[in-house]
């Protein structure tokens, strides 16, 4: 892997053959594990400016250039998280010389705020090619971490790592796009489409980056220097236009429609009109149905069949499901039951993944899994294998199992001495149905009989019978490990002890799979680990808490709200606590705070727990139903200064054999809904207070 400096700059194809598709990440961590940035890219023509609109990707944009361009969203890693994006390098338009890939805060949050802020590309095969390094971000709110520019019909990259004071307004009108945001505006939609209306976001208007960004763009690779990027220029006088819309120059004079920079409310469907059936026996036709599935075997091939084909009719989900394992946007075709040739015996994947495009083709082989069965490291090796020798790009192996960082579900030996390397890529049910509802309720697909191809296929995934459930089973080691920690027999160093904080790692990204979908928003573990730890001996380092302390934690972060929302599992109490920590009201008086938060809680449970923190430690506690009608109860009695309250829920967890290990996951994923539907929906933002009537995010 290429570690490269600020300015300098590299052929793609010095690196790697197969970078007709890449991936690039950028990544950040933050002391507090609330850090976060939105990524955008914007597409360049030989003037260094945008052609339109449709060539700013961002999240309200996600997909741009005829989908060579594809925003992925965000992905846990050992230390945060990063966004990922997908570039088709070979069906970029032509007219496209250069892709400038940059980053913005919002709410006056700086990038020196930020730590390990990183840049990563990898080829189409998940072999990482570049490294890059922001240092020294410093007090900026827009920071363009690097670029893939045209030279003689080749790729290069450019580490860029220049930062903008001026936010994303600055950064947009370098570029020929004129960002006119007024602060926290309100735009009114008419009648029709009042449920859609959006709370626009703050937006700086356009000025001078910090530090001058000349220099000669035809560098020899490899050398660093100061990229050459246009110098901002003065807006031109434009007529009104509301807040929150972007518009180039050479289209001010044409009334258009323009992208969003602020987060877009979604309308979820209305409920289901009354059914027409006689009875509730009656059961609604599916297209795709469950009641014949017999055995493991028929439920693997159906649920291979049922995914690849709506993946070919639906192309936002199948896009979606395949440009994370580098694939190409072009015309997609699946097939299943396909018989290879390998040895005395042919080999009979569960399917067949093909995308061409200009006249080039994609291949990867599908294994897959249901009912909680585990793939065999020795069909995996013999696709692997078969995949190197015929050309083909990718393995994708599909269970009910979540892959974690740095422990591979499967070990697939790669032999070196072939030229053609083969990427080996996971993809559980549980992501597969996430990104389903993501399009279905909150993004949106083409045509109404895709919307209806989804929600079938969701309701089938769903369905228990169809094998295609989330991730079920703490493992072997759950029940011995449990009963060890009843016995205080349970020490350090036992290997039972990981087993089981993988299981509860895969359960949590599990959970913030599940709740993102729900929400539409982006819901995150928290890691809390030092830079570069690996992630075996972090495992190994929450093994041993377990040993000692017997409770299993972790920390999601849910976008838009005014916390982390932290999970414990006490295994020696049998109880699950679920809890946030809200800063107090920067303005009024101590009872004032505490009567503001008890409002927030009207619909709350009663036996919420509300702990008051203060400078160096905690105060009074007690539960919503004893403080609701004397909210000065939770008043230091000796006047110290309150920073904020912890919120907590307690619930019992399941705790026996068979399905009651199923009981625990489920337990999880109930008491994470409830505290979120009833105690986190409720709160105010920080800095916001929530109106009567609910109004879109704003961002």
């Amino acid at each position: 892997m290429q570690k490269m400096i600020k300015g300098a700059n590299i052929g793609l194809a010095s690196l790697s053959d197969n970078v007709g598709s890449v991936v690039m990440s950028l990544g950040w961590s933050s002391p507090t594990g609330e850090g976060d940035a939105d990524v955008s890219v914007l597409l360049l023509d030989g003037d260094g400016k945008v052609r339109g609109d449709a060539d700013f990707c961002f999240y309200n944009n996600p997909v741009v250039g005829n989908g060579s361009v594809q925003l992925l969203g965000k992905t846990p890693t050992s230390d945060g998280d990063e966004d990922r994006i997908s570039f088709d390098l070979d069906a970029v338009p032509a007219e496209v010389e250069q892709i400038v890939v940059a980053a913005s805060r919002y709410g006056g949050a700086r990038f020196g705020d930020l730590d390990d802020l990183r840049l990563t590309l990898a080829d189409s095969s998940g072999d990482s090619l570049v490294q890059f390094s922001v240092e020294d971000a410093g007090a900026v709110s827009a920071c363009v971490f690097g670029e893939l520019y045209r030279r003689d019909g080749a790729w290069k990259f450019r580490a860029v790592g220049q930062g903008y004071a001026s936010g994303l307004a600055g950064l947009a009108t370098d570029f020929g796009v004129d960002i006119d945001d007024d602060a926290d505006a309100d735009v009114e939609a008419d009648a029709d489409a009042a449920a859609d209306a959006d709370v626009e976001a703050e937006a700086e208007s356009g000025k001078e980056p910090d530090g001058p960004r000349g220099g000669s763009a035809d560098e020899p690779d490899g050398q660093a220097g100061s990229p050459a990027v246009p110098a901002p220029r003065a807006p031109e006088p434009a007529p009104a236009a509301p807040a929150g819309t972007v518009r180039t120059p050479s289209e001010e004079t044409k009334p258009r429609a323009r992208p969003r920079t602020a987060r877009k409310k979604v309308t979820l469907p209305r409920a289901e009109k009354k059914t027409l059936a006689e009875n509730d026996s009656w059961r609604t036709a599916r297209l795709f149905p469950l009641s014949a599935l017999k055995n493991d075997r028929e439920r693997e091939t159906r649920a291979t069949s049922v995914l690849l084909s709506v993946m070919t009719q639906v192309p936002e989900f199948g896009r979606r499901l395949t440009a994370g394992f580098g694939a190409p946007a072009g015309r997609m075709e699946t097939f299943t039951e396909v018989s290879l040739p390998h040895g005395d015996s042919p080999r009979r994947p569960d399917g067949v993944i093909r995308v061409e495009r200009a006249g080039k083709l994609w291949t990867a082989l599908v294994e897959t899994k249901t009912n909680g069965n585990a793939l065999k490291p020795d069909q995996v090796q013999a696709y692997t294998d078969i995949a190197a020798r015929r050309g083909y790009e990718a393995v994708i192996t599909l269970s009910n199992d979540v892959a974690l960082d740095g422990t591979p579900l499967v070990d697939v030996r790669i032999d070196g001495r072939r030229k053609h390397k083969v990427a080996l890529w996971h993809l559980s049910w549980a992501e597969v149905a996430h990104q389903a509802q993501m399009l279905i309720r909150h993004e949106g697909v083409g045509n109404a009989s895709h919307a209806w191809l989804l929600r079938e296929l969701l309701h089938y995934l769903q369905h228990e019978h169809s094998g295609c459930h989330e991730f079920q089973n703490m493992g072997a080691a759950w029940v011995p490990v449990r009963k060890a920690i009843d016995d205080e027999t349970l020490s350090q160093g036992d290997p039972r002890a990981t087993e089981v904080i993988e299981s509860w790692e895969r359960l949590v990204r599990q959970v913030c799979l599940g709740l993102g979908g729900e929400l539409g928003h982006k819901v995150l573990p928290v890691q809390r680990a030092k830079r570069g730890t690996d992630p075996r001996a972090r495992r190994a380092a929450l093994a041993d808490q377990l040993c000692s302390q017997g409770r299993l934690h972790s920390e999601l972060r849910i976008e838009g709200t005014p916390g982390i929302l932290a999970i414990t599992a006490d295994l020696r109490t049998r109880k699950l606590r679920t809890s946030i920590e809200v800063p107090a009201a920067e303005r009024g008086y101590p009872l004032s705070r505490a009567k503001r938060l008890i409002r927030q809680l009207a619909a709350a449970p009663a036996d919420l727990h509300i702990e008051t923190l203060v400078e160096g430690g905690t105060g009074p506690r007690g539960t919503l139903e004893r403080l609701r009608p004397e909210p000065a109860d939770i008043l230091p009695k000796d006047g110290a200064e309150i920073s904020g309250f912890r919120l907590s829920l307690f619930k019992g967890m399941g705790n026996g054999r068979g399905n009651a290990e199923t009981g625990f996951i489920r337990s999880v994923d109930e008491a994470v809904d409830r505290f979120h539907a009833h105690v986190i929906a409720h709160l105010e933002t920080r800095g916001t207070r929530r109106p009567t009537a609910e109004p879109a995010e704003a961002r």
